[in-house]
């Protein structure tokens, strides 16, 4: 699978480069994009990260999910009019859209959360918009994967991992880092 994790000027580091890692090691191919016009992009604490491509750069249409970290670079995300328009054609396509902590809100605004299940930072569940909340550390619901926050990195990435490759999969990539809290959803 082709996965694109969008990087706006103060993302959550861990929760891009989590997924970026745990989605690698299971033998995805992983690309980086800025949506600003630069390939370095500044994490929400202060970290340079150098990304892929500048959304300007790829052909968005060829990935098969597109994930979007959270923090306060949620709303840089979500001010960039190409990836909103890509985030609804996804959606209505049935492709795989990802988000965690703050970001799934963007999803929520966006119109593509309704019915399903899924989860945020807490309290911001109100923005999800017809959703059902379910406060887990990430679901999958469909074409939806949400997660809800930093410290819910890992087990948002290995729900990915197990919704494109199974549980046993994800299983196995957990046992490899030792994370011993994982519990497929399937």
């Amino acid at each position: 699978m082709q996965i694109a994790v969008f990087f706006g000027e103060g993302f959550e580091e861990i929760e891009a480069v989590t997924p970026v890692d745990l989605l690698k090691r299971a033998g995805h191919e992983v690309l980086t994009v800025s949506v600003s016009h630069s390939h370095h992009v500044m994490g929400s604490h202060g970290s340079m990260y150098k990304t892929d491509y500048c959304i300007d750069e790829v052909h968005i249409d060829n990935f098969d999910m597109l994930l979007l970290p959270g923090g306060p670079g949620h709303k840089n995300l979500e001010k960039c009019d190409l990836l909103m328009r890509k985030v609804r054609k996804f959606a209505d396509k049935g492709k795989y859209l990802a988000a965690i902590c703050a970001a799934p809100t963007i999803l929520g605004r966006a119109g593509v959360l309704a019915g399903k299940k899924a989860t945020c930072f807490p309290g911001m569940e109100a923005e999800l918009y017809d959703a059902e909340y379910t406060g887990s550390e990430a679901e999958w619901d469909g074409n939806i994967i949400t997660g809800r926050s930093a410290g819910c990195a890992t087990a948002f990435a290995l729900r990915i991992v197990e919704a494109f490759d199974g549980a046993d999969k994800a299983k196995e990539l957990a046992g490899k880092i030792y994370y011993d809290y994982y519990k497929p959803q399937a």
